[in-house]
């Protein structure tokens, strides 16, 4: 709970001002809450009103985007773009395709974000965007004539060193080509560093892809090795999700002494209790973009369970849910506890709810936030910006190499910061204060914008 008064202040004006903004709020709440124990050394941020102008964003462009269907009918969906903090960088942050897209998840995500690029030790500031447009069952021509509407607007307020854009949930490498092809015809230019998650053959990174995923063990496993002395190794784990993030924490879980016992998406869940055979899963999500239920019908010996919270119930060691925002709530997160797991790993944003942090935290088990475990895809996305300007490719290797050092660093420093704040050891709140003095301290010395 927050006591400090100049944030429990800001947030009742905050509440007031966005009251139909729940995750956002739960999100600003949550980072009030372990910065309380830093704000009172520092009363020259009330003065400056640093709060205040750290929890409004810079900029929020919202707009209309008109598409024809393959029935020839017009289509409109809501496109946005929160532009968060561009104190240590430009706004830097993905595009999320989903029904479930408005305003106060795209600020919560943006929000988020100015913590998580800050923490990569990259120079990106927070943002986010995306559109409650459902590539789910549409054709190619389709996601094609959306995604080049949504540019046809959005292009005016990015750029290399504005705004740059990349995937998310919905936003795979198909929409990102589009986004990029409309994008390099309105402009005249081919400024590759302007979004990343591009194909191999137009200035995307290798280990790109993976690079979500694996960020998540890398930084896993640091907790486990520096925290619990302790590792991957023979363990049952459960990764929620089979998108990109899930598939390669589970590929990178596995090849770490792990053993993947579920997975799921938004139908439902499956349990194959002698590991969960990737080929056949990437096959499925990948190539032919088919619901997780035709696992149990190719697997022997696997089981399909309708409904994807029931994952929670399946006795794991560790629990990686890497599928959206509040998957796991107090009655999963009890359940994880009751089966003995001694880990949650979070791989996808603020995956958690709050009384499934604070079950989790009593518990005494292991807890990783996504702002931390997950930054692994925004510091490849950076480093993808980093080849674009110096007109180079690094190989998979050299890139995966750069990925684990940068997880490896986001551990020392939430570490900590964790130590300064009397808390060794936890991650929520090392996160939150790392992530946050290097903004505040930029911030400050760029005076009151």
């Amino acid at each position: 709970m927050v006591t400090n008064e100049y944030l429990q202040r800001v947030y009742a004006d905050l509440q007031q001002r966005n009251s139909n903004e729940p995750e956002f709020l739960q999100a600003v709440d949550e980072v009030f809450e372990s910065l309380q124990l830093v704000v009172p050394k520092h009363p020259e941020w009330e003065e400056a009103g640093l709060m205040e102008r750290f929890t409004e964003p810079e900029r929020v462009v919202m707009f209309r985007v008109p598409w024809v269907d393959d029935s020839g009918k017009v289509r409109v969906n809501r496109g946005y773009r929160v532009q968060f903090n561009s104190a240590i960088g430009p706004y830097k942050g993905g595009l999320r395709f989903h029904p479930s897209v408005n305003l106060s998840v795209i600020k919560f995500l943006g929000f988020e974000q100015i913590l998580k690029n800050s923490l990569t030790t990259l120079p990106m500031g927070g943002g986010k965007g995306g559109s409650d447009f459902d590539p789910k069952g549409k054709s190619n021509a389709e996601v094609m004539r959306f995604c080049q509407s949504f540019m046809t607007e959005l292009y005016r307020h990015i750029g290399q060193f504005t705004d740059t854009p990349a995937g998310d949930i919905g936003v795979g490498a198909r929409e990102v080509g589009y986004l990029f092809g409309q994008y390099k015809k309105i402009v005249n230019r081919f400024d590759g560093g302007v979004i990343t998650g591009k194909g191999l053959t137009y200035g995307g990174s290798l280990a790109r892809t993976q690079a979500t995923g694996f960020g998540i063990c890398y930084f896993s496993d640091e907790v486990l090795h520096n925290i619990a002395h302790d590792s991957f190794e023979g363990k049952n784990v459960i990764v929620s999700g089979s998108g990109n993030v899930a598939q390669y924490c589970a590929q990178k879980c596995m090849e770490l002494g792990g053993k993947v016992i579920a997975m799921s998406d938004s139908s439902g869940y499956i349990v194959d209790r002698n590991g969960v055979n990737l080929d056949v899963l990437f096959d499925i999500k990948q190539r032919r973009r088919a619901r997780i239920k035709v696992y149990a019908d190719e697997v022997p010996g696997s089981e399909y369970h309708d409904g994807c919270k029931g994952i929670w119930t399946v006795p794991c060691n560790i629990a990686m849910p890497c599928a959206s925002q509040n998957e796991m709530d107090e009655e999963g997160a009890k359940s994880v506890i009751k089966n003995g797991a001694m880990a949650v790993f979070e791989g996808a944003n603020m995956p958690l709810t709050p009384g499934a942090i604070n079950a989790v935290l009593e518990a005494g088990l292991l807890y990783t936030p996504g702002k931390a475990s997950n930054a692994g895809g925004v510091a490849t996305s950076g480093l993808e910006m980093s080849q674009n300007s110096i007109r180079m490719s690094w190989s998979f290797d050299e890139v995966d190499a750069k990925l684990h050092t940068i997880m490896k660093e986001i551990f020392k420093s939430c570490y900590a910061a964790s130590e300064e704040c009397g808390q060794p050891g936890n991650m929520m709140l090392g996160a939150n204060v790392a992530g946050f003095l290097k903004v505040a301290d930029a911030m400050m010395a760029q005076g009151i914008v």
